[in-house]
């Protein structure tokens, strides 16, 4: 079955990232949430919420958007590594992650 994620920076600016299975196969929601906090903190994303609590949509759309447009230009390992965790992260085998409206879908 095929697994992807689309990341859109906007109009003309979409790159998906097929994740193969084996990609995803023994990776734990655990280590897929971990890997993404991670990289918020790297990053230094800014939390949405004024509270502080991050939610995991908040740290896949803040991690892509930091991240940066030329990692999935180039289809990265980085970016790669970044659909499988979001794939993981959700349960679902195709999501769009939507940087300029900050939505997921």
């Amino acid at each position: 079955m095929s697994q992807y994620v689309i990341v859109s920076y906007g109009p003309d600016r979409e790159y998906e990232v097929t994740v193969p299975d084996a990609d995803t196969a023994n990776l734990t929601k655990e280590q897929a949430r971990a890997w993404l906090a991670k990289e918020f903190e790297t990053l230094e994303c800014s939390p949405s919420n004024p509270m502080g609590k991050i939610l995991v949509l908040d740290m896949i759309l803040n991690v892509a958007k930091y991240g940066g447009e030329d990692h999935f230009k180039l289809i990265s390992e980085w970016a790669r590594q970044f659909a499988a965790a979001t794939l993981v992260a959700l349960g679902r085998p195709v999501i769009t992650v939507d940087i300029g409206n900050y939505t997921i879908r």
